[in-house]
Protein backbone atom coordinates (compact mmCIF):
# COMPACT_ATOMS: atom_id res chain seq x y z
CA UNK A 1 0.00 0.00 0.00
CA UNK A 2 0.97 3.70 -0.42
CA UNK A 3 0.10 6.72 -2.28
CA UNK A 4 1.34 9.69 -4.37
CA UNK A 5 2.70 12.83 -3.71
CA UNK A 6 -0.55 14.68 -4.55
CA UNK A 7 -2.22 14.36 -0.49
CA UNK A 8 0.63 16.24 0.60
CA UNK A 9 0.87 19.62 -1.46
CA UNK A 10 -1.34 21.41 0.10
CA UNK A 11 -0.50 24.33 2.66
CA UNK A 12 -1.99 22.12 5.05
CA UNK A 13 -0.64 18.80 4.55
CA UNK A 14 2.59 19.67 4.15
CA UNK A 15 5.41 17.40 4.78
CA UNK A 16 8.27 18.25 8.02
CA UNK A 17 11.00 19.83 6.34
CA UNK A 18 13.21 16.56 7.41
CA UNK A 19 10.84 13.65 5.45
CA UNK A 20 10.53 15.87 2.71
CA UNK A 21 14.45 15.86 1.76
CA UNK A 22 14.51 12.28 2.50
CA UNK A 23 11.94 11.55 -0.44
CA UNK A 24 13.16 14.29 -2.86
CA UNK A 25 16.66 12.86 -2.45
CA UNK A 26 14.95 9.22 -2.38
CA UNK A 27 13.72 10.23 -6.00
CA UNK A 28 16.80 11.81 -7.06
CA UNK A 29 18.72 8.36 -6.80
CA UNK A 30 15.72 6.81 -8.93
CA UNK A 31 16.58 9.34 -11.85
CA UNK A 32 19.92 8.75 -11.32
CA UNK A 33 19.55 4.96 -12.50
CA UNK A 34 17.49 5.99 -15.27
CA UNK A 35 19.91 8.80 -16.34
CA UNK A 36 22.67 6.18 -16.15
CA UNK A 37 20.70 3.32 -17.95
CA UNK A 38 19.96 6.30 -20.46
CA UNK A 39 16.68 7.69 -19.57
CA UNK A 40 15.03 10.76 -19.24
CA UNK A 41 11.23 10.95 -17.52
CA UNK A 42 10.35 14.06 -19.36
CA UNK A 43 7.37 14.02 -16.79
CA UNK A 44 8.86 14.26 -12.99
CA UNK A 45 5.46 15.67 -10.98
CA UNK A 46 3.90 14.96 -7.27
CA UNK A 47 1.43 12.04 -9.08
CA UNK A 48 4.59 10.05 -10.87
CA UNK A 49 6.01 10.26 -7.10
CA UNK A 50 5.17 7.39 -5.01
CA UNK A 51 5.51 6.09 -1.41
CA UNK A 52 4.52 3.29 -0.20
CA UNK A 53 6.39 0.80 2.84
CA UNK A 54 9.10 -1.79 1.70
CA UNK A 55 9.95 -4.49 4.01
CA UNK A 56 10.99 -2.28 7.41
CA UNK A 57 11.68 0.42 4.91
CA UNK A 58 8.64 3.87 5.05
CA UNK A 59 8.86 6.18 2.63
CA UNK A 60 10.04 4.09 -0.46
CA UNK A 61 9.71 5.87 -3.29
CA UNK A 62 9.17 5.02 -6.94
CA UNK A 63 9.21 6.72 -9.90
CA UNK A 64 6.14 5.94 -11.96
CA UNK A 65 4.87 6.73 -15.26
CA UNK A 66 7.75 6.53 -18.13
CA UNK A 67 5.47 6.53 -21.03
CA UNK A 68 7.01 10.40 -22.28
CA UNK A 69 10.88 9.32 -21.75
CA UNK A 70 13.46 10.16 -24.50
CA UNK A 71 16.59 8.38 -25.03
CA UNK A 72 19.57 10.09 -23.68
CA UNK A 73 22.04 11.47 -26.13
CA UNK A 74 24.37 8.76 -24.51
CA UNK A 75 22.42 5.70 -24.37
CA UNK A 76 23.53 3.38 -26.80
CA UNK A 77 20.07 3.07 -28.29
CA UNK A 78 19.97 6.50 -28.76
CA UNK A 79 21.65 6.58 -31.77
CA UNK A 80 21.22 9.60 -34.24
CA UNK A 81 19.44 11.25 -31.11
CA UNK A 82 16.09 8.79 -31.66
CA UNK A 83 13.36 9.78 -29.25
CA UNK A 84 11.04 7.09 -27.51
CA UNK A 85 8.54 9.64 -27.80
CA UNK A 86 7.77 12.34 -30.27
CA UNK A 87 10.26 15.14 -31.24
CA UNK A 88 8.99 18.78 -31.71
CA UNK A 89 6.48 18.04 -29.31
CA UNK A 90 5.88 19.61 -25.97
CA UNK A 91 5.17 16.74 -23.31
CA UNK A 92 5.03 16.99 -19.69
CA UNK A 93 2.75 18.77 -16.98
CA UNK A 94 3.08 22.67 -17.95
CA UNK A 95 3.62 23.24 -14.02
CA UNK A 96 6.72 21.37 -13.56
CA UNK A 97 8.27 21.26 -17.04
CA UNK A 98 12.23 22.88 -17.65
CA UNK A 99 12.50 25.91 -19.98
CA UNK A 100 14.28 23.84 -22.50
CA UNK A 101 11.23 21.08 -22.35
CA UNK A 102 9.03 23.97 -22.72
CA UNK A 103 11.09 25.40 -26.38
CA UNK A 104 11.07 21.89 -27.47
CA UNK A 105 15.16 22.39 -27.39
CA UNK A 106 17.29 19.40 -26.12
CA UNK A 107 16.58 18.17 -23.15
CA UNK A 108 18.96 16.16 -20.74
CA UNK A 109 19.10 14.77 -16.88
CA UNK A 110 18.69 18.36 -15.87
CA UNK A 111 15.16 18.02 -17.17
CA UNK A 112 14.30 15.90 -14.69
CA UNK A 113 16.15 17.72 -12.15
CA UNK A 114 14.33 21.08 -12.99
CA UNK A 115 10.96 19.30 -12.59
CA UNK A 116 12.35 17.80 -8.84
CA UNK A 117 12.95 21.00 -8.29
CA UNK A 118 9.45 22.07 -8.71
CA UNK A 119 8.12 18.84 -6.96
CA UNK A 120 10.36 20.54 -3.92
CA UNK A 121 8.92 23.55 -4.30
CA UNK A 122 5.21 22.57 -4.03
CA UNK A 123 6.23 20.37 -1.48
CA UNK A 124 7.77 23.07 0.52
CA UNK A 125 4.60 25.74 -0.11
CA UNK A 126 1.74 24.28 -0.95
CA UNK A 127 1.75 26.08 -4.22
CA UNK A 128 3.37 25.44 -7.81
CA UNK A 129 6.22 27.82 -8.70
CA UNK A 130 4.55 29.88 -10.45
CA UNK A 131 0.92 31.05 -10.13
CA UNK A 132 -0.75 30.98 -13.53
CA UNK A 133 -4.77 30.33 -14.57
CA UNK A 134 -3.56 28.53 -17.61
CA UNK A 135 -1.39 25.61 -19.26
CA UNK A 136 0.16 28.12 -21.50
CA UNK A 137 0.68 30.56 -18.67
CA UNK A 138 2.83 28.11 -16.85
CA UNK A 139 4.67 27.43 -20.14
CA UNK A 140 5.46 31.19 -20.21
CA UNK A 141 6.87 31.21 -16.54
CA UNK A 142 8.91 28.95 -17.02
CA UNK A 143 10.61 30.13 -19.82
CA UNK A 144 10.47 34.07 -18.73
CA UNK A 145 10.58 34.81 -14.87
CA UNK A 146 12.89 34.06 -12.56
CA UNK A 147 11.38 31.55 -9.94
CA UNK A 148 10.49 33.72 -6.42
CA UNK A 149 12.71 31.42 -3.31
CA UNK A 150 10.34 28.81 -2.01
CA UNK A 151 10.80 30.79 1.66
CA UNK A 152 8.98 34.02 0.14
CA UNK A 153 6.27 32.07 -0.39
CA UNK A 154 4.96 30.10 3.24
CA UNK A 155 5.21 31.10 6.61
CA UNK A 156 6.67 28.14 7.25
CA UNK A 157 10.18 28.17 8.00
CA UNK A 158 12.74 26.93 5.25
CA UNK A 159 16.39 26.33 6.16
CA UNK A 160 18.14 28.85 3.92
CA UNK A 161 20.33 25.78 2.73
CA UNK A 162 17.33 23.97 1.25
CA UNK A 163 15.93 27.32 -0.62
CA UNK A 164 19.22 27.69 -2.19
CA UNK A 165 19.08 24.26 -3.39
CA UNK A 166 15.92 23.90 -4.32
CA UNK A 167 16.27 27.70 -6.66
CA UNK A 168 19.57 25.49 -7.88
CA UNK A 169 17.45 22.85 -9.45
CA UNK A 170 15.72 25.73 -11.17
CA UNK A 171 18.35 26.97 -12.13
Amino acid sequence: KGGTLEPFCTPSTLLPVDRLVEIIFKCTRALDYAFRAGIIHRDIKPANIFLCRYGEEFDFVKVLDFGIVKASQDAPEAAGGEALTGDNVVQGTPAFMAPEQVLSTAVDGRTDIYATGCVAYWLLTGQTVFNAPTPIGHLMHHTQTPPPAPSSRTELPIPPALDELVLACLA
